[in-house]
């Protein structure tokens, strides 16, 4: 159990990083401000340093703090497809708009994770990418769900280069799945492109105005990528 001291630290700690959000949502992540943060808890500067000493901490919070809710919700979407009459088409599918989502809701935080990197700043792998792979991993894992119970159907054959299947096999290895190299990485595209369509729509790339229904776009996508890795087009 924690200790109260403990417990003010925690809370702290979650003041800072919904002030961050709110900062990054105003200024972006060149300008977030650590004395900006302090004034705002009505602490002197000094103070907060005992918690964050500069803005580059301040973005790991903030990139740990958005990675781990997004990986949340998709967590959850899939949970909610976990019943039998769901097909690993859909699971797949809730994963992907589950993604879209959040990105939808949340553009300021999808940005600072997919977008242009912040000048100066270097992510500390140790911190973020434990959490930062949730989601591909668990896409992964559902493709090879799939693939044990033989719902993958046929798809065009496409040779994998033999430097390609090493770097294939030792990331097989690190996920623990067991799915083919050519599986491995259709379930790649899958989620490369998911992201991909995600954000040209967030960064508002495909135009003002362009699609009527931006999500009935995102599905068509979906659908595509389904067929990539052999699994039927949702009914």
């Amino acid at each position: 159990m924690a200790t109260p001291r403990e417990q003010a630290r925690e809370r702290t700690m979650a003041e800072i990083v919904r002030l961050g959000r709110e900062q990054l949502a105003t200024t972006g992540p060149v300008d977030l401000s650590v004395r900006s943060i302090a004034r705002d808890l009505g602490v002197v500067s000094s103070a907060i340093y005992r918690y964050v000493r500069t803005r580059d901490e301040l973005l790991t919070l903030l990139v740990v703090d958005a990675y781990g809710e997004l990986a949340d919700r998709v967590d959850e979407a899939v949970s909610r497809r976990r019943r039998p009459q769901h097909t690993h088409a859909q699971r797949l599918c809730a994963s992907a708009h589950a993604v879209r989502d959040w990105a939808l809701a949340e553009p300021a935080r999808y940005g600072l994770l997919f977008g242009t990197p912040v000048p100066g700043y270097h992510a500390p792998g140790e911190e973020t990418t434990p959490v930062g792979t949730r989601v591909p991993t668990l896409m992964t894992r559902l493709l090879a769900e799939a693939w044990a119970d033989g719902s993958v159907g046929e798809v065009p054959e496409v040779r994998v280069p033999a430097a390609l299947g090493r770097d294939l096999r030792a990331v097989r290895t690190q996920l623990g799945v067991e799915i083919p190299e050519w599986l491995l990485a259709r379930g790649m595209l899958w989620w490369s492109s998911v992201f991909g369509a995600v954000s040209f729509e967030v960064f508002g790339q495909y135009g003002a105005g362009t699609f009527s229904d931006p999500r009935r776009l995102f599905d068509h996508h979906l659908d595509v990528l389904l067929g990539t890795v052999g699994l039927p087009p949702r009914r």
